[in-house]
């Protein structure tokens, strides 16, 4: 047996001491399943799976049981439970109750209050005003538009459950559209973000992130080794943290945190035209982006060749925006109504050169960290620089550090 996916000693995941239930009702997702038990026992989870009679048509309890390291319940009649209570033993402990997959089926049921079998029996037996339930549709494109389903997942909403939407794509029945159970990555992302806390509800964050790209001609430019990481932990912490999370890209190659609105843009120009669009909604702007402060006066329109004469293309620059520094002097920064965080790469003197782009910018809040060997990487060390001095966020993961400043600013505004 492969137990990769068992938490290690001492280790600890995003869903440490969390304790799940999860339901798995007819359909072919449920194939899934077993890899979204995987990932959040990975997580630190413990996993409780509960199946209905149609799931176990697509995937084995013996399957989820080794995944799981716990016993599968399917029926309320099981006498391994000594006072014949599945329905309330099961989820006594659950901070969560995910069912993934959901069928139309099911999702009637809910809706409904049915209880003739143990998992809506279940899900019935616990308010989701205490215990959350997480709800992952799978079913064929033409079941997922029907005006029924439509209106039971209204409903569903309605009394308070955390509906996580389809994926679309190619179904195994042959056709595509929408309708397909969210990867399990996905889901997890999700849970983890509904059980985290919500210091930023009612916040709009700006954050920019990666490098930006300054045409010299067609196929040439000049660009840096930001991998924008950073950027895209700290839109996904934000999130976490209950805000709405506007992202403002460079070119880079990284998947859209869940939950999180994409701007992707290329230049200087760009950047500042797509946050200058979107900063007046925002309370909290966070600049991670590594913005070029030079680009060449003029772009070639096509690719400028060599003509064997070993001279070199004479190129003359201008001087971009500075867009933290614009943002911070701007009437809405300097009254207080948008809070805003600075970003410093630095390859030598930390410190003091932090100190004085920060003070040069007019930022409450400069975040420094030397490069360029952090670039590209998952793992880094800040330092918070302020009026009052410097503090460091010790090596750790870029998201546990996301986590970390997130938390950081939503106390500053408080």
């Amino acid at each position: 047996m492969d137990n990769s996916a068992q938490p290690q000693p001492g280790a600890a995941g995003d869903l440490a001491g969390r304790h799940i239930v999860l339901g798995l009702t007819g359909g072919i997702a449920c194939y899934k399943s077993a890899e979204l038990c995987r990932l959040l026992i990975k997580q630190g989870a413990t996993v409780q799976v509960v199946m209905t009679e149609a799931a176990e048509q697509f995937i084995t309890p013996v399957t989820m049981q080794a995944l799981s390291n716990r016993p599968v319940y399917g029926s309320q009649w099981d006498a391994r439970e000594p006072n014949n209570m599945p329905h309330i033993n099961l989820s006594r402990e659950a901070d969560a109750i995910v069912l993934a997959p959901c069928s139309a089926d099911f999702i009637a049921r809910l809706v409904h209050g049915r209880s003739d079998e143990l998992l809506s029996l279940l899900c019935l037996a616990r308010p989701m005003q205490r215990v959350p339930l997480l709800v992952a549709p799978a079913m064929n494109r033409e079941m997922w538009l029907h005006p029924a389903t439509q209106r039971n997942m209204a409903q569903l909403a309605s009394d308070g459950a955390v509906l996580l939407g389809v994926g679309s794509g190619p179904q195994a029945c042959g056709e595509t559209g929408d309708g397909r159970m969210l990867e399990p990555a996905e889901i997890v992302d999700d849970l983890i973000a509904h059980l985290s806390p919500k210091p930023l509800a009612g916040q709009h964050v700006l954050v920019t992130a990666g490098p930006t790209f300054e045409a010299i001609d067609p196929v040439r430019g000049i660009t840096n080794l930001s991998s924008g990481k950073m950027g895209f932990a700290i839109a996904r912490a934000a999130r976490e943290a209950g805000a709405r999370v506007t992202l403002v890209a460079g070119p880079v190659h990284l998947a859209t945190p869940r939950g999180v609105a994409r701007v992707d843009v290329r230049s200087a120009q760009d950047l500042l035209l797509a946050v200058e669009q979107h900063v007046d909604a925002a309370s909290v702007f966070v600049a991670t982006a590594a913005v070029a402060d030079w680009r060449p006066a003029h772009a070639a329109e096509q690719k400028i060749k060599k003509d064997g004469s070993g001279q070199v293309p004479a190129l003359s620059f201008v001087e971009n925006t500075d867009v933290l520094a614009r943002v911070a002097q701007s009437p809405r920064a300097r009254s207080g109504a948008l809070y805003c965080v600075g970003f410093a790469a630095e390859s030598e003197a930390l410190l003091q050169n932090a100190q004085a782009k920060r003070a040069r910018k007019g930022v409450p809040l400069l975040v420094g960290n030397i490069g360029p060997a952090t670039f590209g990487q998952d793992h880094n060390a800040l330092l918070l620089v302020d009026e009052a001095g410097a503090r460091e966020l010790p090596h750790a993961s870029k998201l546990a550090l996301a986590r970390q400043l997130v938390a950081e600013i939503a106390t500053r505004l408080s």
